[in-house]
């Protein structure tokens, strides 16, 4: 067993706002393993047991220590302009059940976001939900919602303190009343109603053995809920306990004449499908083979509408004719040179959401596939939608970028045109005093590589402006360019911000995700390094003034490439990072990553990630520069073990006085449902942390 008094402290000098502190030195226990031959040693597999009292107590002397350095004017200018900025009004993009509109809203003052409803078009908006109510410092969130298709219910998921895992509940929506029905041990789920509201299918895992934060998640089963009956009454719908690494989900056309029952191993966008009647229970395999992401769009009569990426990495619409399965998929819009980012069908046409170089363009085609019209936008940006049924006549969507606050559309598809049903203010902002760019560089291996450059007008950019560069590359997700406060308190600062469009994601389709996956996963850590070195060669900024960060993969991102590159960064921000490549998939849903990463147990994707595991790359006489590894106690997606651990290392191998700190936030998990005051709290903590220490 390991105490408090084993943890011990070195004494490093490091000045910070004039005081002499102590550098944390974590103690290490002798560990190994052994991979495929080779011996892999882990002193810190003790800062694994991450919720016992030797490590919280270790916790508590990283933030203590953490503290000592935060307190700076950057720290003040940047939450003072928070807090102004973020009492702005914002909204979700509303969405219609029946003749009822459903929005989140948020005053600015709130710590969570509440879901309003208007009962009708005329009639004023009500509070449904109000999250504020859960509890007393907004760290129980109101994390998934579900409306019936009577639009008389909704079903709705709580998060306590960030963790993943969901207790669902049922509102009665006329009344507002609370029903006794509750469904515990759910994650990864939606809600997904029976035609004739009278329950919905959920996501159930097994109740963990040990310890709910880390315990692994598998062999979830398919449920169906019938309101009223206890959770112990529901019914399997699928399960397969021969393999623990299949997962389902259920979607329920908007007819109520078909279900969809989709198949899937991990985060692979691969699935399976089978179809079945609503009232029949023997789905018919349509998909039997994981060869590539098949989704459903909407039915007619008898007619099923898929996206699927099969031989087409940039996506492509089929139909399948149920009274023909044997004939296969049918095209309907084929593959074109953008990637689709999003499809619906509303009022009987097809509404594509392409990406042009990052940039949304809205494409409209009728069920036959034609082409019929494309949505116009002001500016080049991010729409999000439109979203709506077959039979809507209008929809809303939203459109943003970097400079541009959120705008809200109503779109009456009978006459094509728009109108702005809301637009995001905030105080003293104006777009025009707002520049953003967007250029390509050439990555290490020649490939181009999408950048979005953006600060204010009036500075003067040389060597000595401060540069946020920002990166996530991994799991077939977008980095799309979009309005967010906290770059914004950055660039106030007189920075600049810097968006790179990495391969992992899927801003080129699955070409563009496959180069940045498995065993091609250093292109994304050298489309980082280089985005850097591009700014730097065309004047913005030098190693000296460059952040980077990057969250969950995109920490993991910022780890690799800080040890990679160490001389082309001044300071290094990696939150929530996945830290330990050989043990990733020991905790939680971690081994669904396997997917993207591969498995350290097989040995040519160990060997890769032996060969960039920020954990285990960290090198003795290297001068690493400034970092703030930042995660959450209640982290159980990516477990704080891989930040701890990380830290811990870096702190004792460090050979110059450049200070590795832990900020390590309570009452938090990996990042959705985090109240306002934590945010705020947070980004004034990093930036100000960054700037001050790349200003000395």
């Amino acid at each position: 067993m390991f105490n408090k008094a084993s943890i011990i402290f070195s004494l490093l000098l490091v000045v910070s706002c004039g005081q002499e502190i102590k550098m944390p030195h974590s103690k290490t226990v002798q560990h190994a393993d052994i991979y495929h031959g080779t011996l892999v040693s882990d002193p810190y597999r003790w800062l694994e047991d991450f919720t016992s009292t030797e490590v919280k107590e270790w916790v508590d002397q990283q933030n203590t220590f953490t503290e000592t350095f935060l307190a700076n004017s950057s720290r003040d200018a940047i939450k003072e302009n928070l807090e102004d900025i973020w009492v702005s009004e914002s909204i979700s993009t509303p969405f219609k059940v029946q003749n009822k509109t459903f929005y989140y809203f948020n005053s600015g003052e709130w710590q969570q976001s509440k879901l309003m409803i208007k009962d009708c078009d005329s009639c004023e908006a009500r509070v449904l939900l109000d999250p504020n109510t859960f509890s007393s410092d907004g760290t129980v969130a109101l994390a998934s919602t579900s409306v019936s298709p009577s639009a008389k219910l909704i079903a709705f998921a709580i998060s306590d303190g960030g963790s993943d895992w969901r207790k669902w509940k049922v509102l009665d929506i006329e009344t507002g009343d609370e029903l006794a029905d509750t469904i515990e041990w759910s994650k990864f789920s939606g809600a997904e109603w029976a035609p004739d509201s009278s329950g919905f299918f959920y996501n159930k895992y097994p109740a963990p053995e040990n310890e709910a934060l880390a315990d692994l998640n598998r062999s979830p089963a398919v449920m169906f809920h019938i309101i009223g009956t206890m959770q112990s009454e529901d019914r399997i719908v699928k399960e397969d306990q021969s393999d623990s690494k299949l997962s389902w989900s259920v979607q329920v056309s908007d007819d109520g004449l078909y279900k969809i029952l989709y198949t899937s191993k991990g985060t692979d966008e691969r699935n399976l499908i089978a179809i079945a009647e609503y009232a029949s229970e023997v789905f018919i395999p349509v998909v039997s083979d994981f060869v590539a992401d098949y989704s459903f769009i909407d039915s007619f009569e008898n007619t099923l509408w898929f996206y699927t990426d099969h031989n087409a990495p940039n996506g492509k619409v089929v139909k399948l004719d149920v009274n023909d399965i044997e004939s296969g998929f049918q095209d309907v819009i084929p593959e074109s040179n953008m990637a689709i980012n999003g499809v619906d069908i509303i009022f009987g046409h097809f509404v594509i959401n392409y990406l042009k170089d990052t940039f949304s363009e809205v494409q409209y085609f009728d069920k036959e596939g034609n082409y019929h019209a494309t949505l116009e936008t002001e500016s080049h940006g991010t729409i999000s939608g439109p979203y709506g049924k077959l039979s809507d006549s209008s929809a809303y969507f939203s459109f943003t970028n970097i400079v541009q606050p959120t705008q809200i559309f109503e779109i009456d598809f009978t006459t094509g045109e728009k109108s702005l049903f809301w637009e995001e203010r905030l105080p003293g902002f104006d777009a025009r005093n707002y520049q953003s760019n967007m250029v390509f560089y050439t990555s290490k291996d020649g490939t181009k590589v999408p950048l979005h450059i953006s600060h204010k007008r009036n500075i003067a950019i040389t060597e000595s402006t401060p540069i946020l560069l920002y990166g996530y590359g991994g799991f077939d997700i977008s980095q799309l360019p979009s309005f967010s406060k906290r770059f914004l308190a950055w660039m106030n600062q007189g920075g600049v911000f810097a968006l790179a469009n990495l391969r992992g994601g899927s801003e080129y389709g699955e070409a563009w995700h496959q180069d940045g996956m498995l065993l091609n996963k250093q292109n994304v850590f050298d489309d980082f390094a280089y985005a850097a070195k591009y700014l730097h060669a065309k004047g913005f900024g030098s190693p000296a003034t460059t952040a980077i960060q990057g969250r969950s993969n995109g920490g993991l991102l910022v780890g690799a490439t800080m040890l990679q590159y160490p001389d082309t960064f001044g300071f290094a921000i990696p939150q929530v990072g996945v830290m330990d490549m050989l043990r990733f998939n020991q905790f939680t849903i971690g081994w669904a990553w396997e997917s993207d990463y591969g498995s350290p147990q097989d040995p040519v994707h160990f060997r890769n990630l032996l060969g960039y595991s920020p954990y285990h790359n960290i090198k003795e006489n290297v001068c690493y520069p400034p970092t703030l590894v930042t995660t959450s106690e209640r982290d159980d997606r990516v477990v704080p073990s891989h930040s701890y651990k990380f830290a811990a290392r870096l702190q004792n191998l460090q050979t110059c006085e450049n200070p590795i700190l832990l900020r390590v936030e309570t009452r938090a998990g990996h990042g959705a449902g985090t109240p306002r005051s934590k945010q705020i709290e947070e980004i004034a903590d990093i930036y100000g942390l960054a700037l001050t220490s790349m200003s000395n």
